[in-house]
């Protein structure tokens, strides 16, 4: 019997307002003295009342906009009702049967995975159980994530794979970091997320028992623990064992699920509207307003890019994954409408310029302060589309100027790098790499395009990258006819 696994997954993530969600606090990092950065509102002080933060509910919206969503005129703040000894209220202040956003989806590769709703909530404290590497008898509260906005985003059950639910949290962070309403850190728990998982016969409309899984810190943890859960509920399902509905965490030493409690349902929270505050009405006008404040979104930048400069998916998902290295981008096709330069352009952000903006780890916002003038690469583009360099002596030119900002146009005339195409010269060299490499020759000459790799990288040691590599190419092909 072959089962399907029927995936949904719930996505908090913090947004990137100054102070809390219904007082005027300052948002800290994890670094600030614990409870630093608290008051009587969001510590539950009898009497405290809650004011909404308005910046946080316009960048509901946004969120709303950029997931395809329903945005309502008229929600609702709901009470969840739970204890735990970091929930100083007794309950969190969440959205339930009129959330802000509803019927949204996103697109990944191969389908359309829709979106049941994003509300707005507020973050809970964290209990501390150690400090530093000493661990404690006993139990810390810091209340400094308390009352931080968050806003759920709940997907409808439409991922069938661990592979399909990476690939909607790498699209989904990307839209997040794109309209600047979250930094998206997993590490700090600014992006968290929680997977509902069940299996059923292959074909068959019911739904199985449903497992929630926690504990989950990066999106490889998200698809490691799918991977387990569908094998491990495969198993049970095979040997006619019973699947109980419970909420388990994800263990990345054992690298398998653990059970932690019974699966709660909607009723156990039991929610009703808070009365402490307004329900939230927006203007249609407003809400149409923050739609034209967004930018053009990564999927509509990947369509024009592929049809206007044929250029290809993989290719350019570094220059759409970031909004700054898209500006960066965008600074280039400015200069030239020449598909070769772009691909050129393309190809020297995705090897040199991301190889040093990783090892340096520069920050996204600081990419194009720290990087080399979009100019200078358009000119090595440009002269590597003309022939006039090699892709070796491209390298160089962005090894220089990383150094000393300076025009690349000048520097191959001043180092002497540029791309000779003297065929006497070059023969000379080709001649005397086959000397050298004469089991590769004769691969070459029985078909074997790759077996020129030795002699192409003497010709071009011996001629400092110069050596145009298409005339080499021609030599070696007229050398065996």
């Amino acid at each position: 019997m072959e089962f399907e696994a029927v995936i949904g997954l719930e996505i908090h993530t913090q947004l990137k307002t100054k102070t809390k969600m219904f007082c005027s606090c300052k948002i800290v990092d994890s670094n600030s003295p614990s409870n630093s950065s608290i008051c009587p509102v969001c510590t539950g002080q009898p009497g405290a009342l809650p004011l909404p933060n308005e910046k946080a509910i316009e960048m509901a919206i946004k969120i709303g906009h950029s997931i395809k969503a329903k945005i309502n005129n008229f929600s609702v703040f709901a009470r969840k009702n739970y204890f735990y000894p970091d929930l100083p209220k007794g309950y969190q202040i969440s959205q339930y049967d009129m959330p802000i956003c509803e019927d949204g989806y996103i697109e990944i590769s191969n389908k359309k995975i829709r979106i049941k709703r994003a509300h707005i909530e507020e973050d809970a404290g964290k209990s501390l159980h150690s400090i530093g590497s000493q661990k404690l008898d006993y139990t810390l509260i810091d209340f400094n994530r308390c009352g931080v906005p968050l806003v759920e985003i709940v997907s409808e059950p439409d991922i069938s794979t661990p592979d399909e639910a990476y690939e909607y949290l790498v699209e989904l962070k990307r839209l997040l970091k794109w309209i600047d309403v979250s930094n998206c850190d997993m590490e700090k728990g600014e992006l968290r997320c929680d997977v509902n998982v069940s299996i059923r016969e292959k074909g068959a409309k019911e739904f199985g028992t449903k497992v929630e899984i926690k504990n989950l810190n990066s999106f490889k943890a998200v698809k490691d623990a799918l991977t387990y859960e569908i094998e491990r509920q495969t198993r049970m399902r095979q040997a006619n064992e019973k699947i109980e509905q419970d909420t388990r965490l994800w263990d990345a030493d054992k690298l398998m699920t653990l059970s932690m409690r019974t699966k709660e349902m909607a009723n156990d929270y039991r929610y009703f509207p808070d009365p402490d505050l307004l329900p939230i009405n927006i203007e249609q006008g407003k809400i149409d307003k923050i739609k034209l404040e967004i930018p053009k979104l990564p999927y509509e930048i990947k369509k024009e890019y592929i049809s206007k400069y044929s250029l290809k998916a993989n290719d350019i998902e570094s220059v759409t994954s970031s909004r700054y290295l898209n500006s960066y981008f965008t600074k280039i096709l400015s200069l030239t409408n020449d598909a070769d330069v772009i691909k050129n352009s393309l190809n020297i952000i995705n090897t040199h310029l991301l190889s040093y903006i990783n090892q340096n780890k520069i920050d996204e916002e600081e990419i194009e302060l720290k990087s080399p003038s979009p100019h200078y690469i358009f000119e090595i583009a440009l002269m590597l589309s003309k022939g006039e360099i090699s892709s070796a002596v491209s390298k160089k030119l962005f090894e220089e100027i990383i150094k000393k900002p300076q025009s690349p146009l000048e520097l191959i005339e001043k180092l002497g790098l540029k791309q000779t195409n003297d065929i006497f010269e070059i023969e000379k060299f080709v001649k005397e790499a086959i000397e050298f490499n004469k089991k590769a020759f004769e691969d070459f000459k029985k078909g074997q395009e790759k077996a020129t790799g030795p002699i192409v990288g003497y010709v071009m040691k011996k001629s400092k990258g110069k050596a145009n590599p298409k005339i080499v190419m021609d030599i070696l092909k007229k050398l065996t006819s």
